[in-house]
C-alpha cells in the first residue's frame, strides 16, 4: 500500500505544481504599469481578444486567458468597446472587466443654449460621433418621431449636460442618450405644462428662446413673463435670436432687411405666436422658467451690453432704453474710431 500512497502523493504534489503554474500563467505580467488602451472589435471571437492581449503584454498567455474565458462560460459575453488595461493587472480582473463592459468614457459638457451643429462639433471633438453623421440624424424630422419628442427635428431636446460616454456607440444611441436625459427633465415638468395648456413643443421652443435671450440667469423667469405677457396680448415676440436662426450662414450682422423678411419663417418680427420650433437645446432653468414666469407687467427689453437687460412696461420707455443702450452705444463707437 505504500507505493499506492507514494503515487497519490505525486499525484498532488504534481496537481499542486499544476495549479501554481496555471495560477502564474493568470497572474499580472508587471507589478506596476500604464494603462495600455484596447478596443475590442464587435464580434470578435475570445480567442483574437486573448492574442491582441498577449501582443501587447497584457496577459502571460492568450491560450491560458482564453481557457479561463471558456472554463467560467464567458465566451459570449465580452463587450465589444475600447479598454484602458494594465499587465499589473492579472488576466482574471481583465476578463472581469470585459465581461461587465466597463469601457473607457470620454467627457463632454454641453452648456444650456447651443444649437444641434454646436453640439455635433463638442461630441465631435470628443470622438464620439462623425460631426456631419450626426447633424444630419439629429436634423431628421424621423428622429424626433423615433425619440419620441415633439419637435421638427431634435434641435431643442439634446439636453445640456456633463456626459461621460463611451467611444463607439454611434450616433443614434448618443442622441438617444441626450434626448433620454431631456425626457427624465420633463417627466418632472409635464404636470406643470399641462396645468398652463402648454404641450412639449410650446414650453421648449418657448425656453429655447428665452434660453438665447438671457445673458444672466436670474433673468430667464422675467424674460419669460415678458414673452408670456406678449403673446396673451397678441403681440409679436420680435426676439433677434429667433430671426438669426432662420438666417442661412448668418454673418453676425443683424440688419433691418433681416427683420423685414417675411420668408424667414423664424422671424418673430413678422411671424404671429411662436416660431415653428426650438432654436437651441435650453436647460432646465429655462423650461421652469416658462412654466413659472416671474408675474410682470413688462413688454418689452433691451440689452445693457454686459449679459443683463432693461426692463419696460411702454412702448416709448422701451424706445428710450433702446436709444440709450443701444444706439447711444453705437454712436459712441463710431466716435472712438
Amino acid at each position: 500500500m505504500r507505493w499506492v500512497a507514494a503515487t497519490l502523493g505525486v499525484l498532488l504534489l504534481l496537481a499542486v505544481a499544476g495549479w501554481r503554474a496555471v495560477e502564474h500563467t493568470l497572474s499580472a505580467p508587471r507589478a506596476e504599469a500604464e494603462p495600455v488602451t484596447v478596443v475590442v472589435p464587435r464580434g470578435a471571437s475570445v480567442s483574437a481578444v486573448a492574442r491582441d492581449l498577449e501582443s501587447r503584454g497584457l496577459v502571460r498567455d492568450a491560450r491560458a486567458f482564453a481557457w479561463l474565458a471558456r472554463w467560467r462560460g464567458d465566451t459570449g459575453r465580452i463587450h465589444a468597446g475600447e479598454y484602458d488595461f494594465r499587465a499589473s493587472h492579472s488576466a482574471r480582473a481583465i476578463l472581469a472587466d470585459l465581461v461587465a463592459g466597463r469601457v473607457k468614457t470620454y467627457e463632454v459638457s454641453l452648456p444650456e443654449g447651443l444649437r444641434v451643429e454646436e453640439v455635433a462639433d463638442r461630441l465631435a471633438a470628443a470622438g464620439l460621433v462623425d460631426g456631419d453623421t450626426f447633424v444630419a440624424f439629429a436634423r431628421d424630422p424621423a428622429s424626433a418621431e423615433a425619440l419620441g419628442v415633439a419637435g421638427p427635428d431634435l434641435e431643442g431636446y439634446l439636453f445640456p449636460e456633463t456626459y461621460r460616454l463611451p467611444r463607439g456607440l454611434g450616433t443614434p444611441e448618443v442622441a438617444r442618450t441626450l434626448v433620454a436625459e431631456f425626457l427624465t427633465v420633463w417627466e418632472t415638468l409635464a404636470a406643470t405644462a399641462a396645468a398652463r395648456d402648454m404641450d412639449m413643443g410650446a414650453v421648449v421652443t418657448l425656453a429655447s428662446v428665452v434660453e438665447k435671450e438671457t445673458g444672466v440667469p436670474e433673468e430667464r423667469p422675467r424674460i419669460a413673463g415678458v414673452f408670456h405677457n406678449r403673446l396673451r396680448l397678441g403681440m409679436r415676440l420680435e426676439s433677434d435670436p429667433t430671426t438669426i436662426y432662420g438666417i442661412a450662414d448668418f454673418d453676425g450682422n443683424l440688419t433691418r432687411a433681416h427683420l423685414e423678411d417675411g420668408s424667414n419663417p423664424y422671424n418673430t418680427y413678422k411671424i404671429e405666436g411662436l416660431p415653428p420650433g426650438p432654436i437651441a437645446n435650453p436647460g432646465e432653468a429655462a423650461l421652469r422658467a416658462v412654466l413659472e414666469p416671474e408675474k410682470t407687467e413688462y413688454l418689452f427689453f433691451v440689452s445693457r451690453n454686459d449679459g443683463s437687460h432693461v426692463f419696460s412696461r411702454s412702448y416709448s420707455e422701451h424706445a428710450a432704453n433702446v436709444d440709450r443702450f443701444q444706439r447711444k452705444g453705437k454712436r459712441n463707437r463710431r466716435s472712438s474710431e
